[in-house]
């Protein structure tokens, strides 16, 4: 090789480098701001939920200047979901430190509720380390110079069914310390603590682990332990008592070993907000605490809430402390962490007009994805799915080609605009707009031998297995059409059609959202067909757009 070629290879890798980091530079700069819901309310205030969407289990931490937050994702890919902000209350999506999730052919099926448990993310030595639990096959961590990635792929810190939650703590003289809890479900036994030593690098466990803090007279279901140390004090914050009737628990002791005492530092109290717990303790530039935790709020998943936070007598007290006992309750709005600066407003995205040549951050299949499922037409402004087989599962619960995103507010409307060009040879490919949980309902086109139809379908007790209802609206006048799902307070869902863009009817009977299994209910799209075939039809997604009800 001449040396002007080696030259020229390399300024062409330096070229792409700079060209991708622009790229990246670009997108960040662009603040998105949801018509649904905006946590900041311009006044030097926010309200609460702070992300008023399924981010469960939230961890976060502050590098410098930028607060990072990572919450689960279970069967979802991509999945890790990493959020940054500048001020602890506008958020946007970053990326996602999960590309595919191992095992890849396990996961290549639908695998609701499991997958990515409750993750910690830390920064140690220049690097950024998330550990997540799967809680049939072990713990895992991934790790990344840039929050941003690329991330490595998961390695296996300690293989075991029931391992959750784990979190890591690097103490002063060098040693490195893992905590996790255990899965009932899996492990045979929950409610309590452990501590394990980690090697060098962070990458294994080394021994057994100690027993730290034994739950079950006073803290039934306690989980999700978070580590810290604060002025000599080793510090393990964990829920307690449950995902939507529990309580926020402060573990203490000098060794990190134990004996721990224990106290409640937040609970419901007077507010609104059921069992407000598990989450992660920052500090901002100035010096102020925070708390940043989740809500559960059944077909909204698990929404995150911010709170203020101090320390007395080296215990924390987080939200609003009333009657003065040492324990507080969370706000429902509140003055905005003093960060030294004011930043502009901006939420994670939701509406997407297809103009990218990757595919939006908010979107997520149900399982490991096909590279044939989706291809991204930024020149013609529009996602391509092409429909694949869904002939050997029950119901479209057990379909992992599934585009979905979480609900993004209490009420909201989402519209999308679609092409649908089937195989006419094939017969049976339906493409539309679905509510996804253990029951769902969608609106969609579908072909048959005589035509393409409109279709409305309700999928009542889907995780049992339970057969579709289907009900042709009408034959379709065009292959182009609007589909419209108007969610209420409540999840109470109404399905709409129209094929001019401005007047809409309604497509079946009202439907109430349900969760899914862990997670909240979600909106997305689809593309399926039943019969094996060497050349499948499509839908072009022109837009899909999330909006206030009109």
């Amino acid at each position: 090789m001449n040396k002007a070629f080696s030259i020229s290879i390399v300024c062409f890798y330096l070229l792409c480098v700079t060209l991708g980091a622009n790229a990246q530079t670009i997108s960040t700069k662009y603040n998105y701001v949801s018509k649904v819901w905006v946590p900041d309310l311009g006044n030097g205030t926010y309200k609460n939920p702070v992300l008023n969407a399924d981010y469960s289990d939230p961890d976060a931490i502050r590098v410098g200047d930028d607060f990072y937050l990572v919450s689960s994702s279970f069967e979802d890919i991509p999945g890790l979901p990493i959020l940054h902000s500048k001020d602890l209350v506008n958020w946007k999506i970053l990326t996602h430190a999960l590309k595919r999730q191992p095992p890849f052919e396990h996961f290549s099926k639908t695998q609701h509720g499991n997958g990515v448990w409750a993750p910690s993310i830390r920064f140690h030595n220049r690097e950024f380390y998330i550990y997540y639990p799967d809680p049939d096959f072990g713990i895992y961590v991934v790790k990344a110079k840039n929050a941003a990635g690329p991330w490595s792929d998961p390695v296996l810190v300690e293989a075991g069914k029931g391992l959750i939650d784990p979190c890591p703590l690097w103490d002063d003289d060098n040693k490195n310390y893992l905590v996790h809890a255990y899965a009932g479900s899996r492990a045979g036994i929950k409610t309590i603590i452990v501590v394990k030593r980690l090697n060098e690098d962070g990458t294994k466990t080394t021994d057994a682990g100690k027993l730290v803090y034994d739950g079950h007279e006073t803290d039934p279901t306690i989980e999700g332990p978070k580590f810290y140390k604060r002025n000599g004090f080793y510090y393990i914050f964990a829920p307690a008592g449950g995902v939507s009737t529990g309580w926020q628990l402060v573990l203490r002791s000098n060794n990190i070993y134990g004996p721990y005492e224990r106290k409640v530092v937040m609970d419901q109290g007077t507010s609104k907000v059921n069992g407000p717990h598990q989450g992660a303790w920052v500090t901002t530039q100035t010096g102020e605490d925070w708390f940043l935790h989740f809500q559960d709020k059944e077909a909204y998943g698990r929404v995150v809430h911010l709170n203020p936070m101090k320390w007395i007598n080296d215990w924390p007290v987080i939200g609003v402390d009333k009657d003065g006992d040492g324990k507080g309750e969370p706000v429902a709005v509140y003055k905005k962490p003093n960060v030294g600066k004011t930043y502009p407003v901006q939420t994670p995205a939701e509406s997407d007009e297809f103009n990218s040549t990757e595919l939006g951050l908010q979107w997520q299949w149900m399982g490991n994805p096909e590279a044939t499922w989706l291809f991204t037409d930024a020149a013609n402004g529009m996602l391509r799915l092409f429909s694949d087989r869904i002939d050997s599962v029950a119901n479209l619960w057990f379909a992992p080609n599934v585009l979905l995103q979480k609900f993004p507010a209490d009420s909201f409307q989402v519209t999308t605009k679609l092409t649908f060009k089937p195989n006419l040879k094939l017969g049976d490919e339906k493409a539309g707009l679905t509510i996804m949980g253990m029951s769902y309902a969608n609106i969609a086109l579908k072909n048959k031998k005589d035509g393409i139809y409109l279709v409305h379908t309700l999928c009542k007790e889907a995780e049992k297995g339970k057969t579709e209802n289907e009900t042709i609206i009408a034959k379709a006048t065009n292959a182009t059409v609007y589909f419209r799902v108007r969610v209420k307070t409540g999840g109470k869902c109404q399905f709409g059609y129209s094929f001019d863009g401005d007047t809409f009817a309604n497509a079946g009977d009202p439907f109430t959202a349900e969760v899914g299994k862990w997670i909240g209910a979600k909106f997305g799209i689809f593309c399926t067909r039943l019969l094996q075939t060497n050349d499948s039809g499509f839908a072009d997604f022109d837009w899909i757009r999330v909006e206030a009800l009109k």
